[in-house]
């Protein structure tokens, strides 16, 4: 059997005001972790953006007419 740390006269009102501050620790908590997470996906797609248009540099450099632009051999070679 379960010893209550309650006296029997206050035991619900006690017992009903412990789970109400835990609740609202838990509901701050929740906000708080929502907004991280918020953040994190905004960041994310930033870092996506950004990684999409450094492939783009990359195939552009690679690409084959870029590379000898402006350093071609004169006709009499």
């Amino acid at each position: 059997m379960i010893k209550s740390k309650y006296k029997d006269g206050c035991v619900k009102e006690e017992r009903v005001t412990e789970l109400e501050i835990k609740m609202a620790y838990q509901e701050d908590l929740l906000q708080a972790l929502n907004k991280i997470v918020s953040e994190q996906q905004s960041q994310i797609i930033r870092l996506e953006k950004t990684c999409g248009l450094l492939n783009e540099r990359i195939k552009n450099m690679a690409e084959p007419s870029n590379i000898n632009q402006g350093f071609e051999l004169p006709p009499h070679y």
